[in-house]
């Protein structure tokens, strides 16, 4: 059986500071995601079809280009307020993993590094949902290493020509464009690092091509290796300048590791209000509510501790980005908390659950692999730990 929906004040701590403006946006959100629920999103997942009806109603609500320039289709809003936007639906059971991608990777790169002209193609349909953009980044070969990408870009008249393989590049099959980033074979060397340079490449041009990769994740967007032979750019498809292209994919890494982290806290608002509203209802003993033992009610209390720890950091990792402030050590911080307190969270909402935990109707245990997947991806626990090792603590460096 189900149990019937509890007033918990799981989603309405104080902790967290938030203006009268960002609450009145985490409510719309909230509504307007709380229409679909949990089940159309696990619907989704299962059969990894775009969301499309949500999605569309997010951009067009302007929830999508929050933080994005009001002069390209965007609120003119702060990434803090794309965090609350992707929170929120989150915890209203629809962590969409394309928030991270498109609005708050590619869209951010472009509004930072973009031409005008690329602003005007792209930036409008990622605002607004009509258009999605895919980011690759990791190979099969360089893994975390960007310094090691071999995916090129040889010159090619006014334009170059890209080859190469990428790997783990979530929803290309629904996207319309995907940001690249690739060794520049044109832009001289510094030192012995190799030149990067990024493009947007329409995903119907000759010679792309992808293929998914199996996995056990249970979300929309599916995964895939994506293949570039000999593909056609014209210049029209750098962003910002040739082999300068490490400094501007930073513009997008704290985004996507704060707006991951809003994932993960969703996740975990959402498994808390579930264990919550259970543990209220379920008598077993005497008559009297597991909630009332301290055997569960403690493990959650824990969890409720972590998770506010977790979205403080978040916003404060936001808050220095929109301050044009090195946000970089927060947003790692950031995430590695999110993700770690997110998957202990699920798990004791399930543990809350007894049995019923692992049965899909009670609509915890199909977040599993997801909540998993984000302590590796995006940036791995241990390429943090390295982070905070050597750039926090100044202790030598291990690569």
């Amino acid at each position: 059986m189900k149990f019937s929906r509890w007033e918990s004040p799981v989603n309405k701590s104080s902790i967290v500071p938030e203006t009268a403006e960002r609450a009145a946006l985490r409510e719309s959100v909230t509504a307007l995601v709380g229409r679909y629920g949990h089940d159309y999103f696990v619907e989704k997942a299962h059969a990894h079809s775009e969301p499309s009806e949500l999605w569309k109603e997010l951009g067009a609500a302007g929830f999508l280009g929050v933080h994005l320039p009001e002069e390209y289709g965007g609120g003119g809003g702060t990434l803090g307020d794309l965090l609350v936007v992707v929170e929120a639906a989150s915890a209203a059971g629809c962590p969409l993993l394309m928030t991270v991608i498109s609005p708050a990777i590619c869209g951010t790169i472009l509004a930072h590094h973009g031409s005008h002209e690329m602003k005007q193609r792209w930036l409008i349909g990622i605002a607004d949902g009509s258009l999605k953009m895919a980011f690759a980044i990791t190979e099969p070969d360089a893994g975390s290493n960007s310094h090691e990408v071999t995916t090129t870009a040889h010159a090619d008249g006014e334009g170059w020509r890209l080859s190469g393989t990428k790997y783990w590049t979530s929803g290309i099959d629904e996207a319309d464009a995907v940001l690249v980033v690739a060794r520049s074979g044109s832009a001289p060397a510094k030192g012995d690092r190799k030149p990067l340079s990024l493009f947007v490449v329409p995903t119907d041009s000759p010679g792309l091509t992808w293929q998914p990769i199996p996995a056990a994740l249970t979300q929309p967007e599916q995964q895939f290796t994506v293949f570039f032979d000999d593909v056609p750019l014209g210049p029209e498809a750098l962003i910002g300048d040739d082999g300068n292209g490490l400094r501007q994919v930073f513009a997008g890494l704290n985004p996507e590791r704060i707006t991951a982290a809003a994932i993960s806290n969703g996740i975990s608002l959402y498994s808390l209000e579930k264990a919550t509203a259970y543990a209220n209802e379920r008598a077993v003993w005497k008559g009297v509510k597991i909630g009332a033992h301290q055997g569960v009610a403690h493990p959650l209390a824990e969890c409720y501790i972590a998770v506010a720890q977790a979205r403080l950091m978040a916003q404060r990792a936001a808050d220095l980005f929109d301050a044009g402030e090195d946000a970089a050590e927060a947003s790692n911080i950031a995430k590695f908390a999110a993700a770690d307190s997110s998957l202990r969270t699920l798990d004791q909402a399930m543990q809350t659950h007894g049995g019923n935990g692992m049965s899909l109707e009670y609509g915890l245990a199909d977040l599993w692999f997801l909540a998993r997947m984000l302590k590796t991806a995006p940036v791995s626990r241990e390429m943090v730990l390295n982070f905070v090792s050597q750039r926090s603590l100044g202790l030598p460096a291990s690569y």
